[in-house]
């Protein structure tokens, strides 16, 4: 495509001066698009109006050339998609018909001043290749060779002899020497572009020979590296977390922490489950959130300390008394992380602090609960324990 459009500029810059003596006749490809699997002609869908529009100008600047019978329109159709009841053959057909009427209705033209194609199945291809199906495309001014071939060679040479006037020479002639003009720019291209390719291959080849030097270096390092720093534990920045005994007692447990440093790190865990049982007059329902600060120590960084606050709600009626409240707390937390592989670790944690809840009792009579006071309550002890499975995701 761009070996087109070079040949096209060096052309108008080659025929630029010639403007000054005499016109220059340009073929241009006016576009008409069809609904698939239908024959009518819709002028103002999809651009058909303003395709139109231009190909009406173009009559009226060309119409004394087109009367003369030294300039034609020519009809063809590309991509037709026939029907059970229309073949292509005979859809496309209609199809050329309903443009060329417009044109004779709206463009004040003629049937004789058409040469109407044959029909291509394949489909057409704009300038920057794109395939287009269901279309017509009416060329005007046709070439030379179109009209010989359908309107005969009296017709043909009317047009040649019209164009070697404009142009000061036969279109033949200025097709050959196009064709042999771009011919040789599609071989310098060609040249050009092997070379291009050549250079790239001995750089990509550069680049690998330098990547196998530094893994090899790499391998080197590694092995002569102490045995004990392979049992490091693995570097990460973003993991996901589910602690195993929340899940083991059916409430789903999910966190994520994010290690700020070697050392540090921010963690957010979630729980939430609802349990109903017994045609529910025992129920078991509860969320927390449980935001964390740690601080990672020793050489490999697997032990820790840390702080946690967490908040929630629980709903718990496990005998004949139920309780529904707020809970809320925080304390200190340890533990060790034992790494299973690149990905995978197992997090054993234990918290030690105070929780305060401030909650309702309530009986259940007659599937209505009754409230039974208010009570409040504070726990100084284990806060929080897990054996939490961690995924090194980032």
């Amino acid at each position: 495509m761009n070996t087109l459009k070079l040949i096209a500029g060096m052309l108008l810059v080659t025929l630029a001066p010639l403007s000054l003596l005499a016109q220059e006749v340009v073929d241009t490809a006016y576009r008409f698009r069809f609904v698939a699997e239908k024959d009518m002609f819709f002028s103002p869908w999809n651009g058909n109006g303003q395709e139109l529009e231009r190909l009406l100008s173009a009559i009226d600047e060309n119409r004394t050339a087109i009367e003369a019978g030294q300039m034609f329109l020519l009809v063809t159709s590309y991509g037709t998609d026939g029907t059970d009841s229309q073949p292509a053959d005979a859809m496309a057909k209609i199809r050329r018909l309903r443009v060329k009427s417009e044109l004779i209705t709206r463009g004040k033209v003629r049937e004789q001043h058409f040469v109407t194609d044959q029909s291509y199945e394949d489909a057409y291809r704009d300038a920057d290749g794109t395939a287009q199906r269901n279309i017509v495309i009416v060329t005007l001014p046709a070439a030379v060779e179109k009209v010989e071939a359908i309107a005969g060679a009296e017709a043909a040479a009317r047009v040649e002899a019209y164009n070697k006037e404009v142009t000061g020479k036969a279109e033949r002639e200025r097709r050959a020497a196009e064709a042999k003009a771009a011919q040789e720019q599609a071989e310098r291209e060609r040249l050009t572009a092997e070379q291009a390719a050549r250079e790239r291959a001995e750089a990509e080849r550069r680049v690998a020979e330098q990547k196998e030097k530094e893994r090899l270096a790499t391998e080197r390092a590694q092995q002569e590296e102490p045995a004990a720093v392979a049992t490091q534990a693995t570097p990460y920045r973003i993991t996901l977390r589910a602690n195993l005994l929340r899940w083991a007692t059916l409430t789903p447990d999910l966190g994520i922490e994010w290690r700020i440093c070697p050392s540090w790190s921010i963690q957010v865990n979630g729980s939430w489950t609802s349990w109903t049982w017994d045609d529910k007059d025992r129920r078991y329902a509860l969320w927390e959130v449980s935001p964390e600060v740690r601080y990672y120590i020793g050489k490999q960084k697997r032990g820790y300390v840390g702080a946690m606050y967490k908040a929630g709600q629980f709903n718990y009626k496990l005998s004949d008394t139920g309780k529904q409240g707020d809970l809320m707390g925080g304390g200190l937390t340890g533990g060790y992380q034992l790494k299973l592989n690149k990905a995978l670790s197992l997090d054993f944690t234990l918290g030690i602090g105070c929780l305060h809840a401030d909650y309702d009792k309530y009986v259940l009579r007659n599937g209505v609960r009754v409230n039974q006071g208010k009570e409040t309550k504070n726990w100084w002890g284990p806060v929080q324990a897990g054996v939490t499975l961690v995924w090194n995701i980032k």
